[in-house]
């Protein structure tokens, strides 16, 4: 992977991992003939760059799943979403604050995929975060000359490079738990998880804890499948106890990771990222871990 470009979504969202899609390919086992599935797909940057034949992506957030489903059954297109852009940044340009929480509104009465991207790419440190109504909430990013030129064609060739890959393979969009996804995988599919973190992201769209971490860990064994997780290791303040703790028979790599999308200065320290993986390669095979033992927790939700 040295030296091989990165592929970029249309869309930022926290914790994206495009700095680490090296490593993540560099530890994939696959091949052309594998259902590759994300229950959480985020902005999709890993499916993008792996470039499965055939692939389910999965979310909980609508948006940007209804945002590729309409590239994918062609009622977006690059087309389009550079005349928006262009449109709405000569508004924002010459309305600045008032004109982004205009769009805030519209999207959240609508849920306009197009605002969605407008707001995903304007607002404070790129976030995408909704309240208890589902509302979108972020504020205004305070760069009423965002959507210069050379910016917008940054964004519709990203738009572009999926349209290409959508084009050349199997994939399907669905918005749905990470539990419904799971059932559809089975011994000869690959699953990458990217779920919130642990102890760290509660506010992305539903709240993460140690029992949704524990059931997802079960699903997953439960699949027969090969899978590989993200998630934290470490940072200079604490470790991330859950990885002896729940995820104690996977396999581990690490890599030392900064974020740049935070609220606050303190929240971009460098972290240490772990994947996670259930198999190791032994003489050019694939043998899969154990299913760990669980303790007796209660799973009611």
């Amino acid at each position: 992977m040295n030296g091989e470009k990165v592929h970029v979504p249309p869309f930022k969202t926290q914790g994206i991992k495009t700095k680490l899609v090296p490593l993540i390919k560099e530890h994939i086992n696959m091949d052309d003939s594998t259902l590759w599935i994300e229950p959480f797909m985020g902005s999709a940057v890993v499916g993008l760059n792996i470039a499965p034949k055939k692939a389910i992506f999965a979310d909980i957030n609508p948006h940007i799943i209804n945002f590729y489903n309409m590239l994918k059954n062609k009622q977006l297109n690059a087309q389009v979403v550079m005349e928006y852009l262009y449109k709405q940044g000569a508004s924002l340009s010459e309305k600045g604050e008032t004109y982004y929480y205009y769009i805030r509104e519209r999207f959240n009465e609508t849920h306009d995929p197009l605002d969605f991207l407008f707001l995903n790419r304007s607002c404070f440190n790129g976030m995408i975060r909704f309240n208890k109504s589902n509302h979108y909430n972020v504020p205004y990013g305070h760069k009423p000359q965002r959507f210069a030129k050379a910016y917008i064609t940054k964004i519709v060739n990203q738009v572009k490079h999926f349209e290409r890959m959508l084009a050349d393979n199997e994939w399907t969009f669905l918005c749905q738990p990470f539990e419904e996804t799971l059932s559809l995988a089975d011994e000869k599919t690959f699953i990458y998880c990217d779920p919130p973190y642990i102890g760290r992201h509660v506010d992305y769209y539903d709240r993460w804890d140690e029992v949704s971490e524990t059931r997802l860990c079960q699903c997953l064994f439960e699949t027969g499948a090969r899978f590989m997780l993200s998630t934290w290791d470490h940072n200079q303040y604490r470790e991330n106890h859950y990885i002896d703790h729940i995820w104690k028979s996977c396999g581990k790599v690490t890599k030392d990771h900064y974020y740049h999308i935070g609220a606050k200065e303190k929240n971009r320290n460098v972290m240490t990222e772990a994947l996670l993986m259930n198999y190791k390669a032994v003489n050019n095979n694939v043998a899969l871990t154990n299913q760990p033992e669980h303790e007796q927790l209660s799973l009611a939700l």
